[in-house]
This record gives structure tokens, C-alpha cells and sequence, in this order.
């Protein structure tokens, strides 16, 4: 007879085949019981997961039902068909999912996966920006809380930025909370910019030096940077662009070396899915995406916590935000 730990790897096999390229089988060893337990508990719940692109391979591909850039689960997250929502990924992003269902119940695992953005500003800042540029329209980044996003016209992604702003008719666009986002925005349209001064703790850690040392290193490297990086990083990196767009650049081109300038979980997500793609991967980690865990995303359904909740008069302006990017 099998033992327990011998029949819960068995059960688990088939998903550690998707990741055993970047988990080695030991490590997988000490996942499988959380993988599991999740698996029976969103069964019993009527639970789905939605995991960002920086989650790391075991939740991304062990656990997660929808995984995706901001854009992406914004948009997912109005079609699920389930009770409970656990939303992998930081706090803005639950907001969101609660925005868009707010019948539902929507957990995040951990209160502190927070976002260095979305703390750089707020609702009062927004008020100071309209009044000083009052026929300027308001674009808020997704990455910035709901009472950001209430005081906001309409909100954009990395991956829809542009589109955005270009729909908006106004010579003049009012962008935040990401100052190398807008910098990157301005360059691509005939529109005036107007960013905020908040960064990405994450991306904006990486340099030009960064990207002219990796060249002289791996010679046949391309360089894909996301557009909340350094307006210099960008222009010496081969092509930018959102997480999804990162994705899809790697899975057409197929380039046989690559770097990723971002969270260092998308580079193994991406690897687990392309085995003949070596990864170069001078990355930088989220600390705020990794406060998601298996034990906690099960320690969430198991208790219901934290359920996410939106004050409705913020909820209904913010919500109208972020249904128009949607709709573009």
C-alpha cells in the first residue's frame, strides 16, 4: 500500500509536470499538501484563483484558474462564475475584482501585499491635480486604491496605456500614479503628459548600465523591459511592453536567450511553458507579491479571510473608472 505522502504526490503529479523545470522535485515535495488542500477546498466553495504574472510557478501553475497582467484579470474578473474569489496578487488588484463583482466574496490572502504606486498617492492628491489642470483628464494606473480611481476619469493598464490616453479628446492628459510609465506614454503620442512622481519599487531599480552589461555578457541576449522602467532602460531594451505582452513577445519570437527587466516569478512562469528559451535572469523581486503563499491562499478559504470591502459611494465612481478602460 502507498503511503499518504506517496499518493498525495501521485494526485499532484500531473500539475508539478508543468513546473518541474523551475521546481525541483524536492521542493514540490513540500508544495503537493497546499496544492491539494486547495484544489479540494475551491471545489467545496465554488472558489477560483486568479493569479498576477508575478506569482511564483507553484501558485501560478498549481493552484491558479486565471492567470494574466492587470489587464487581463480586470477583464476575467467580470465573467467568473464562482462564489469566492481569491485574488494572488496585491491588494489594489483584489479592489479591483470587488469593483467588478461586488456580489461576490473577494479574499486576499495577506492584508500587507500592498504596492509601493498605489501608496505613493491619494484621493486628496487627485483633487490638487484636477484643480491645478482642470481641462485635463484624469488617467489612474490600476495600481493605486479605489479612492484613487473614484477622484480618476478612467483607468489604463501597462498594457493599454496608450490606447487610453488616445481616446481621451483632450490636448493635455493627466496620468498617475507611475512617472516612467507616463514618460514612456508621452513618448508614442502627440498628447501632453502630465505624470506623478511615484515609481515602481520594482522596476525602477534597473538601469542602462544594467542593460549594456547584460549585452556585453550574453551577446545574443534580447532585452524585454516593462514600460514602468526607466525611460532609459527602455530605449536599450529590444522591445517593451506589459507582462502579457512580455508573454506573447517570447512565445511567437521564440528568441533562443532572453531577459526579462522585471518581478523574477514571470521569467520562471514563462520558462516553465518555453523549455527551449534560456532565461538570463537578472531580476528584482516584489516583496509584496511574494507575502502570497500556498498557506495562505489555503489559510483564506479555509477562514474567509481577508475579505475585501468597498465603501459603495467610492465603489460606484470608482467602479464607472475602471468599466470605461474596459470597454475601450
Amino acid at each position: 500500500m502507498a503511503s499518504p505522502n506517496a499518493e498525495l504526490l501521485e494526485r499532484t503529479a500531473p500539475l508539478y509536470e508543468r513546473v518541474k523545470r523551475v521546481i525541483p522535485p524536492f521542493e514540490w515535495a513540500t508544495f503537493a499538501e497546499d496544492v491539494d488542500a486547495i484544489l479540494a477546498l475551491k471545489r467545496r466553495r465554488n472558489a477560483v484563483v486568479l493569479a498576477h504574472n508575478y506569482q511564483t510557478p507553484e501558485i501560478f501553475h498549481g493552484v491558479a484558474d486565471i492567470v494574466g497582467d492587470s489587464l487581463l484579470l480586470a477583464r476575467e474578473a467580470t465573467k467568473v462564475d464562482a462564489d469566492v474569489i481569491v485574488l494572488a496578487g496585491v491588494h489594489f488588484m483584489a479592489e479591483t475584482a470587488k469593483l467588478l463583482n461586488p456580489a461576490k466574496t473577494v479574499l486576499i490572502p495577506d492584508l500587507r501585499a500592498g504596492c509601493s504606486l498605489a501608496d505613493s498617492i491619494t484621493a486628496a492628491d487627485v483633487r490638487l491635480m484636477r484643480a491645478r489642470y482642470p481641462d485635463a483628464p484624469v488617467v489612474a494606473y490600476v495600481n493605486t486604491s479605489t479612492a484613487v480611481k473614484a477622484e480618476s476619469d478612467i483607468c489604463c493598464t501597462s498594457g493599454n496605456a496608450l490606447k487610453v490616453v488616445e481616446s481621451l479628446d483632450a490636448e493635455r492628459v493627466i496620468m498617475l500614479p507611475d512617472e516612467y510609465l507616463a514618460q514612456n506614454i508621452a513618448k508614442q503620442t502627440s498628447k501632453k503628459i502630465i505624470a506623478w512622481k511615484g515609481h515602481c519599487e520594482v522596476h525602477e531599480l534597473f538601469t542602462a548600465d544594467d542593460v549594456r552589461q547584460l549585452r556585453e555578457n550574453y551577446p545574443d541576449v534580447t532585452v524585454l523591459a516593462h514600460p514602468e522602467c526607466p525611460p532609459e532602460v527602455v530605449a536599450e531594451a529590444d522591445f517593451a511592453g506589459s507582462t502579457a505582452a512580455m508573454q506573447s513577445f517570447v512565445e511567437t519570437k521564440r528568441p533562443p536567450r532572453v531577459v526579462l527587466l522585471t518581478e523574477c516569478s514571470m521569467s520562471d512562469n514563462i520558462a516553465a511553458r518555453n523549455p527551449d528559451v534560456d532565461f538570463v535572469r537578472p531580476c528584482n523581486l516584489c516583496p509584496h507579491m511574494k507575502r502570497i503563499t500556498l498557506k495562505n491562499i489555503r489559510h483564506a478559504l479555509e477562514t474567509n479571510q481577508h475579505e475585501v470591502t468597498i465603501d459603495p459611494e467610492i465603489a460606484e465612481r470608482a467602479r464607472k473608472s475602471v468599466e470605461r478602460m474596459l470597454a475601450i
